[in-house]
């Protein structure tokens, strides 16, 4: 479907869908995504942190912007939103404790271990982030190069393996694979989902008047968790596509 008549709220992931991943949002797509919530409601959903969410995403948007009460924010796969009050203002955070933080951590760095993959002779940044209320593996590093991420696991193979290991060692979390080099591991039922229900509790809009728009609805992709709440979905391969999407949509 590329129609939006009769919906309330769209919903975008953001690496990979609005974003190139890890990088800045582009002129023409901050454009689009800026006359678009002038219309309707938004939000933009993503296993980054709200860090990232600042220098990637809200950098982009033009100064000034209106209708920025018209976007939501939920970073770390949806384990939090900051709505926009004059600012962006938390509404919730389901954070992981310092037990569960370590818990991970460690079966991670075994799981890695044990997958024997060949480590990088290079990496950039750090490679096991903590972000509160979800731990991110990034195998060649947060900061790594876009040209060197893409060729690293296209197939998604590499880090299928880590995963199937890493599954028996933390039954209480969801473990899904995102953006191109990563791993998103949070609490058990904490994922994009989730934040869709939250959404719906908040703005009282049932799902059926939601539409999502991202480019990991795959089985085991960190936006696969969505088609569970039975809400519209919409597959792209990158901004470029969702850029035709929204221009779609205005026509």
């Amino acid at each position: 479907m590329t129609s939006i008549q009769g919906k309330k709220l769209i919903i975008f992931d953001l690496d990979g869908t609005l974003t190139p991943p890890k990088q800045d949002m582009e002129p023409v797509t901050a454009e689009l995504l800026t006359n678009l919530i002038k219309n309707i409601q938004v939000a933009v959903i993503s296993g980054g942190n709200y860090l990232r969410f600042q220098n990637q995403f809200l950098k982009s948007l033009p100064q000034g912007v209106d209708g920025l009460s018209n976007l939501y924010l939920l970073p770390t796969s949806g384990t939090r939103l900051l709505v926009w009050q004059n600012d962006w203002v938390e509404k919730y955070k389901e954070e992981l404790s310092e037990q569960e933080r370590k818990e991970v951590k460690d079966a991670l760095t075994l799981s890695i271990d044990q997958s024997g993959l060949e480590k990088p002779t290079e990496t950039f940044g750090q490679i096991i982030e903590d972000r509160g209320s979800q731990i991110t593996f990034s195998a060649l590093g947060q900061e790594a190069p876009l040209e060197l991420k893409v060729k690293w696991d296209p197939t998604h193979e590499k880090r299928q393996k880590i995963i199937d290991i890493l599954r028996p060692k933390l039954p209480k979390f969801d473990i899904r694979i995102g953006g191109t080099t990563s791993i998103d591991i949070t609490r058990r039922g904490m994922n994009k989902a989730y934040g869709i229900h939250k959404l719906e509790q908040y703005l009282k809009i049932s799902l059926s008047d939601m539409l999502f728009v991202g480019d990991a609805l795959f089985y085991g992709g960190n936006d696969y968790p969505v088609k569970a709440t039975g809400i519209d979905c919409i597959e792209v391969k990158g901004p470029e596509e969702t850029d035709q999407l929204i221009k779609s949509w205005f026509a």
